[in-house]
């Protein structure tokens, strides 16, 4: 770690929070592959682009044709993955922007590090970033059905090593701010339990 540098401060994060008319904060959605993270995200995204919010979404495979295109499916790489991640969607949040990050993100403590990251604040009068952990959770024999990509059937096979939920762990959070059983809910109906939550914490408006 680089010694020879000093953090420049700026503007507060109310300050940008005011002149921007919204908050940011980081939504994680976490999950088995096929489970909907990137269906509901994308929906999530959609909704809040309407609503005039500044918002963008980070996906686990879009990421990976570039900043992480030098990552593979080992656990140091999966950890590097999130942490790279963590720290984007908290230069996100910190722009006043809603911050999506869509990642299988399998590990506790790799979540826990990125919840960390937006707990730090670096200049007097800054409160800690808001992060919301949502558990998009599905019986792993309802993932393997769905199987979109045929990832599944080639984890099975022996041809994809290293699978989440099949070769690989998979840890559910232990106490998500919001869970979804998405064979239970539509998209649709998973965007709803979330805005709701956001505006029962005073996500979706300006610092006053």
């Amino acid at each position: 770690m680089a010694t020879n540098i000093t953090w420049h401060p700026g503007l507060t994060r109310r300050e940008r929070n005011e002149l921007r008319g919204q908050r940011g904060c980081t939504v994680w959605f976490t999950g088995l592959s096929a489970s909907g993270k990137s269906t509901i995200a994308t929906a999530l995204e959609q909704h809040l682009l309407h609503l005039g919010l500044a918002t963008y979404r980070l996906d686990g495979d879009n990421v990976r044709f570039g900043l992480n295109k030098d990552l593979g499916f080992s656990e140091r790489d999966r950890n590097e993955n999130i942490r790279r991640i963590g720290e984007v969607a908290k230069l996100f949040a910190d722009s006043s922007t809603i911050a999506l990050a869509s990642f299988i993100s399998p590990y506790r403590a790799d979540r826990n590090l990125a919840r960390q990251m937006h707990a730090e604040t670096k200049q007097p009068g800054d409160e800690p970033l808001a992060f919301i952990e949502v558990f998009v959770d599905l019986p792993l024999e309802v993932a393997e059905e769905r199987d979109p990509k045929g990832l599944y059937r080639k984890a099975r096979e022996g041809v994809i090593k290293e699978f989440t939920g099949i070769s690989a762990p998979y840890e559910a959070p232990d106490n998500p701010e919001i869970h979804i059983r998405s064979d239970k809910l539509s998209p649709e109906e998973a965007v709803v339990e979330i805005v709701k939550y956001l505006e029962e914490k005073g996500l979706l408006k300006a610092n006053t």
